[in-house]
Order: structure tokens, then C-alpha cells, then sequence
């Protein structure tokens, strides 16, 4: 797999390995102390230029810092950065995940002409096991990733098919809520 990156390296800018769970010290340290290199304060008496510079690096260790310290936007960042995961792609999701969803949302279609307060929690509790499953893989194949970086590519594709399943079960969710 080749490495396209279309956006600025975080963890280069961090100097730390790409990972889907850095050392969350290390993040925060490092965002302080470019907070203070980078502050537009200390450069108030310099050119244009080298304000604008400054400016973009200030903005761009905000950027990073909100994408790394945050779980699911560092999973899908660390995704696009291995270019696993592209903007809007139409991934296909494994039938047997689909066929599985199809029931709760036929439930759910139900649900929404004939309230029952009993199917409701049950769909409910069907949708939280199936989340804590995703969960629990999603943690385990991230781990094995962050300890095995030169064998680490295998496990991108199944860890992008998890993204999706999660994407999919949030949007569930939201039904659920309403």
C-alpha cells in the first residue's frame, strides 16, 4: 500500500509514530510546546510573511491536536493517511453484516408505526452488543497494529471494515434516539 497524503502528516508535525493510539502525554506536550513556539504574540514585530507562516503553523498544530487526542477522528485519519480510507467512498459492507442490520431496521420501521416500549429496548440492547463487539475487535486489531508496525499493514483492511460497520451502527443509533 502506498502512503498518498493529501494532508499535513500529523505525526510527523508531532514527531511521533503513526499509530491509532499515540501516547496521549506525548500529543498533549507536544501541542503546548508548539503552542508557545507558535504564538502570534511573539511574532508581532516580525514581516507579514513570516506572521502568515506562523499563523499557519499555529492553526495547523490546532488541527493536529483535535485529530490526535480524539479517538474516531484520529481512527479515520489514520485510515485516510494510509490511504485505506478515501472521503465519501462507497464501501461495500459484508453481506452477512447487512442481512443483520436489515432486521433492525425492519424493527425499527415497525417501531415507528407500532410503538412498543419492550421491542424498542430490545432493539436497543441488540444494537449495544453489536457495538461492543465492533468495540472489542476494533481495540484488539489497533493494539496488534501499534505493537507491529512493520507487520502492521495486514490488519488496515479489517480495521477499515469495522470503521465502516461503526459508521453504520452510529447512524442506527440516531434512529434509535429519535
Amino acid at each position: 500500500m502506498s502512503e498518498t497524503i493529501q494532508q499535513p502528516n500529523y505525526f510527523e508535525f508531532y514527531e511521533l509514530p503513526v499509530q491509532f493510539n499515540p501516547d496521549q502525554n506525548a500529543v498533549k506536550a507536544k501541542f503546548y510546546a508548539l503552542s508557545k513556539q507558535y504564538h502570534p504574540d511573539f511574532f508581532a514585530n516580525e514581516g507579514d510573511e513570516k506572521q502568515q507562516e506562523v499563523l499557519e503553523l499555529s492553526t495547523l498544530n490546532n488541527k493536529a491536536y483535535q485529530t490526535l487526542s480524539h479517538a474516531k477522528k484520529r481512527l479515520k485519519y489514520v485510515l485516510e493517511l494510509k490511504g485505506i480510507v478515501e472521503t465519501d467512498e462507497g464501501y461495500q459492507l459484508p453481506q452477512s453484516f447487512l442481512m443483520e442490520m436489515m432486521d433492525v431496521n425492519e424493527a425499527l420501521m415497525d417501531l415507528e408505526f407500532e410503538p412498543d416500549a419492550a421491542k424498542l429496548a430490545e432493539v436497543r440492547k441488540d444494537i449495544d452488543l453489536i457495538e461492543k463487539q465492533l468495540e472489542d475487535e476494533l481495540n484488539h486489531l489497533v493494539e496488534t497494529f501499534d505493537r507491529s508496525p512493520d507487520d502492521s499493514e495486514k490488519f488496515l483492511p479489517a480495521i477499515k471494515d469495522i470503521f465502516y460497520r461503526q459508521k453504520y451502527t452510529a447512524r442506527i443509533r440516531e434512529r434509535l434516539s429519535k
